[in-house]
């Protein structure tokens, strides 16, 4: 037979104590108790609220496999767990996946380019005002040429950390 335990307060004890003495005992009144609640139609359940929920994943991997992960993860910075999540979630989701130190420095990368377009839309702005000589303006706007080349080398090259980045996730050729 399996066995129930359960921690009760010495006052209900003494309570369903009394209750059971004249119906044979604790072990028969519970057990005719249950027997009722078994017998009886339980309610609908209520209707389940779809809340947000993680589930956890076990997986079993040689010592091999194991090492060889260990060793993948560590030359992203990454733990064994977070590289595998990582892998998951680049497959199901089709983005780049970016250890926290990457993101934040791509967000300090964008920020600073964000900046720096401010700062040359001001310069344009402030030399479309000006009234300079031929010469001055021609190596003015020269420069701003030459900002303008570098931000979108560097664009170009976020581009191509985010190109990198998914052609790590995908899988060797």
């Amino acid at each position: 037979m399996d066995r129930l335990t359960l921690r009760v307060s010495p006052d209900l004890i003494r309570r369903f104590d009394a209750a059971a003495a004249g119906q044979g005992g604790r072990s028969r009144l519970l057990r005719r108790l249950m027997e009722g609640a078994a017998q009886a139609s339980f309610p609908a359940p209520p209707e389940a609220v779809s809340a947000p929920r993680s589930g956890k994943l076990t997986l079993r991997l040689g010592e091999t496999d194991l090492r060889l992960l260990e060793a993948e993860a560590a030359a992203v910075g990454l733990s064994r767990t977070q590289w595998s999540v990582a892998l998951i979630r680049r497959r199901l989701r089709d983005r780049p996946q970016f250890s926290r130190p990457e993101a934040l420095a791509l967000i300090e990368v964008r920020r600073e380019l964000r900046r720096i377009g401010v700062n040359i839309n001001q310069i344009a702005r402030a030399l479309n005002t000006a009234v300079m000589e031929g010469q001055v303006l021609d190596l003015e706007m020269a420069q701003l040429g030459a900002f303008q080349a570098e931000i979108a080398a560097w664009v170009e090259a976020l581009g191509e950390a985010f190109d990198g980045n998914l052609s790590y996730w995908a899988g060797r050729p």
